[in-house]
């Protein structure tokens, strides 16, 4: 008798289970027909792509999601949906029952953003969308875009670094505590002239100094091959990077009037890029912005950045523009950079050879400015 009552309390359970996860399913679906039944433009401002970005992006990403296995798994599809409104908000009280109604506990929140992060930091994807320009004709058309906008020759690219808050690690804390007194990665970008990431290292924690990661990053070595071989290529870097024949960086108190001072002008105007870049970038994905802070290891918060600078190139590339980047405050935009100089300052009480090349480097290039001055 006993078994028998125990046989349908067991019983009672599963089907209980499996009418809550039928249910649950059924909500799902619901709410992604009413995502997905939206207009264009309140998809766009909720998930800040559009509809049929979001269907090319989940056959993009599919084949590189596990499948799900079991009916009560949550759909490829619907992950996607979570990880962009995430990106977009930085918020877990939209995606939490929520009246966009993401009916899903906060645990499986995080599950789907670690799934759709995991597959936008594929090396095939990477490759695919976030490459520094490795052909002579790659590196010409890029050079020739900054040349054309902003009348600087040889321009490969913009550099600054940026950080992104992150919580209070329970390991090597003390390698997240930033100058600014809080806890993140410090993420090096280099982007184009049309606002595209060229390259993004995400691996280094806040108290790590944009020129130290630069002189771990591969791209340096990759300049100085190609400046060894002949070939003009330089990036445009602020004064917390060290001056070098591949790296132009602003002349401090140049005087009034004088060569030094033009071209100064012309490497702030141009090196804005990279700041206005970084804004876009955080204004299209703000759990990147500076009030939000991504709760997760770091490792895996890194994982986020990298995910959304390629979803950033990806929007690029279909031509989604972000109308209110106007309105952002995220630390690198309309307010000059608190800039530790230290190392550069270190090295110039040396006597360097590259630093003398770069300074020489410099000089031909402020001659070369100032002369042609007047042709445009």
């Amino acid at each position: 008798m006993a078994r028998l009552v125990l046989q349908n309390v067991i019983l009672s359970d599963a089907q209980t289970k499996d009418l809550r996860e039928t249910r649950n399913l059924r909500r799902i679906a619901r709410y992604a027909d009413k995502a997905l039944a939206m207009n264009d433009d309140e998809f766009k401002r909720n998930y800040r792509v559009t509809k049929a970005f979001f269907h090319e992006l989940c056959q993009e990403l599919e084949p590189l999601m596990q499948t799900p296995k079991r009916k009560s798994d949550i759909s490829t599809k619907y992950k996607i949906l979570v990880a962009l409104s995430f990106f977009a908000t930085g918020s877990y009280q939209r995606l939490v029952g929520s009246s966009l109604g993401t009916p899903m506990s906060q645990q499986s929140v995080s599950r789907s953003l670690r799934d759709v992060s995991g597959a936008l930091n594929s090396p095939r994807i990477l490759q695919k969308y976030i490459k520094f320009p490795q052909t002579q004709q790659d590196r010409n058309s890029i050079k020739r875009r900054f040349y054309e906008k902003f009348g600087i020759p040889g321009v490969i690219g913009c550099i600054d670094g940026t950080h992104v808050a992150i919580v209070r690690p329970a390991e090597n804390e003390e390698r997240y505590f930033n100058r600014k007194h809080f806890h993140s990665r410090n993420v090096l970008i280099i982007c184009d002239s049309d606002l595209n990431i060229l390259s993004v290292d995400a691996s280094f924690g806040g108290a790590s100094h944009d020129s130290f990661i630069w002189n771990q990053h591969p791209v340096k070595d990759h300049l100085m091959q190609l400046i060894n071989a002949g070939e003009f290529a330089i990036l445009l870097g602020d004064s917390g990077y060290a001056q070098r024949e591949y790296m132009m960086t602003p002349i401090v108190d140049a005087a009034a009037g004088s060569p030094e001072e033009y071209y100064t002008k012309m490497h702030v105007t141009a090196r804005n890029t990279v700041e206005r870049t970084i804004g876009v970038l955080k204004n299209r994905w703000r759990c990147l912005l500076g009030h939000r802070v991504l709760h997760y290891h770091p490792d895996v918060a890194a994982k986020i950045i990298n995910a959304c600078c390629v979803l950033h190139n990806m929007c690029n590339r279909a031509h989604i523009i972000v109308e209110d980047d106007e309105n952002l405050d995220n630390g690198n935009i309309s307010r000059p950079r608190s800039v530790d100089v230290e190392p550069v300052q270190q090295e110039r009480s040396g006597a360097s050879i590259e630093l003398q090349r770069g300074v020489e480097a410099r000089a031909n290039l402020v001659r070369q400015l100032w002369v042609a001055r007047g042709a445009r």
